[in-house]
């Protein structure tokens, strides 16, 4: 594809060099270049890339997207100036690859808790409905029958343009994904044309990232600023800030409500530990989810699904047919000993409160809650005495535990979770994720409910710089195994 071509609708303040080079690829590692290659130099946090310049034209790059240019300057290449890098590198993957969210229906999913269930779930259905559907997820990225593992919650535009184009020539009509609040502040869906987006809630996360909570309401915001006139805007006015997220939005707004009149409004019926009965725009169905937080995610995928121009019955058949997704509020039962588990990837304040709440609306007279939850190295450490409070406070027994510590020492996390204590409150640490888990089984009795947060999906711990498979659920398994003998 020819320079111009890739570059037409990048804002550009300053070329040098001829624009009529063939580019065959786009990259923003200057150890991936080649001949024929357009490099982004791009200033990461740790790493600029416009150090990189020379590495990358060395390579074969005949042309270079920056920020400012070069004390020298190669003749053989053509250096494009432009204000933000990052901005221009999504405007150019997505002319690169044939601007692909123009083809489809792409619908983005933002918030704190909820993304993955809701993009899910809005991926099952339409694929329910006998409709090509991608999706580009936390857990995993599925591209027509193609299933990969994933590696960001949202893809840089390189990879992320490439694969909303294999999305098209796979078939697919639609695609559900994540926008994180770093994707947006780091412009990786720059370029892309959304048809709609959903707002699910918005809690206290990503504070080392973003430093204050008021920054990162604004990463979300303005998502939701950049949509066009013609995309619809879903969002949940139950949460204090889901008004604020459309407030300045050019897309048609629609609300979603558990509590007050809304577009599309939804009410629990009934409550158990194998699912709900739902009211959802007056109609009832059992869904096999459970907790609040699923009925705000299931209101916002019919909300989605409507929106689409999908038909009301149509879309309350398929609902009632889904099933949750792997590792959140995902229940267990021992074989023999009546004991519930639940694995959910409650990671923040908000969603450890939320699925506890949940619980504790359910659970019968007597059944006991064992907690077993810990918090990543690397990340928001203002967090930590909060989860331990909330933890303590709500069960009847808490087993403070590792997370992912990365480089930092479990011991010191938990140390740390523990100042969120008060007097009263029932907790023991134990470092050792397994062992925790193994101990909460241990104590419990038939009738009694384990929840083991913060994990979730994952099959990994990330200790030190080493990745060691570990999968929640087969530990809670092993453990009722172990028990029952």
């Amino acid at each position: 594809m020819i320079l111009k071509d890739i570059i037409r609708e990048v804002e550009v303040r300053q070329m040098a060099g001829p624009d009529g080079a063939e580019i065959v690829s786009l990259t923003l590692d200057s150890r991936s270049a080649e001949p024929g290659s357009l490099f982004f130099a791009i200033r990461g946090t740790e790493i600029d890339g416009h150090e990189f310049v020379g590495a990358a034209i060395e390579r074969g790059a005949v042309a270079v997207v920056c920020e400012a240019l070069p004390d020298e300057t190669d003749p053989r290449t053509t250096y494009i100036v432009v204000e933000d890098s990052r901005q221009a590198m999504g405007q150019a993957a997505s002319a690169f690859h044939g601007h692909p969210s123009r083809r489809l229906k792409l619908v983005g999913v933002t918030g704190t808790n909820g993304k993955t269930t809701t993009a899910t779930l809005l991926c099952d259905a339409m694929r329910a409905q006998g409709l090509g559907a991608g999706l580009i997820s936390t857990v995993d990225y599925r591209i027509g029958k193609v299933t990969l593992p994933s590696t960001h919650t949202t893809p840089d535009p390189l990879r992320l343009n490439a694969m909303l184009a294999s999305m098209v020539e796979r078939g697919c009509e639609y695609c559900f994904m994540e926008v994180s609040s770093h994707a947006i502040m780091q412009r990786r869906v720059a370029g892309l044309h959304f048809t709609g987006a959903a707002f699910s809630n918005i809690t206290h996360e990503h504070l080392d990232y973003h430093g204050t909570f008021a920054a990162y309401i604004a990463a979300k915001k303005r998502f939701f600023d950049e949509l066009p006139a013609n995309a619809f805007a879903v969002t949940n006015i139950d949460d204090r800030n889901g008004r604020v997220m459309v407030q300045n939005t050019a897309a048609m707004v629609r609300t979603v409500s558990l509590h007050s009149p809304a577009d599309y409004r939804c009410r629990i019926v009934e409550h158990h530990f194998d699912g709900m009965l739902l009211s959802i725009d007056g109609v009832e169905l059992w869904v096999s989810f459970i907790g609040r937080f699923n009925a705000y995610n299931l209101t916002t995928v019919y909300a989605c699904m409507r929106e689409l121009g999908i038909e009301r019955d149509e879309i309350l058949r398929t609902i009632s047919a889904l099933t949750p997704v792997s590792g959140r509020f995902e229940t267990i039962r021992s074989a023999r000993g009546g004991i519930t588990a639940i694995v959910d990837y409650a990671h923040t304040p908000d969603a450890l409160q939320n699925a506890l709440d949940t619980i504790a609306e359910i659970r019968k007279p007597g059944q006991r809650i064992f907690t077993v939850v810990g918090c990543g190295g690397e990340r928001d450490r203002a967090k930590r005495p909060v989860m331990a409070r909330i933890a303590a406070t709500c069960s009847d027994f808490t087993l403070l535990t590792s997370d992912n510590p990365r480089s930092e020492d479990a011991a010191d996390i938990v140390a740390q979770m523990r100042t969120g204590l008060e007097p009263g409150h029932r907790a023991v640490g134990i470092i050792d994720r397994r062992e925790a888990i193994a101990t909460a089984a241990m104590m419990a009795a038939p009738g009694d409910i384990i929840l083991v947060a913060g994990k979730g999906h994952e099959t990994y711990q990330i200790i030190g710089i080493e990745k060691r498979h570990f999968d929640d659920r087969e530990e809670v398994r092993k453990a009722f195994v172990n028990y029952e003998l």
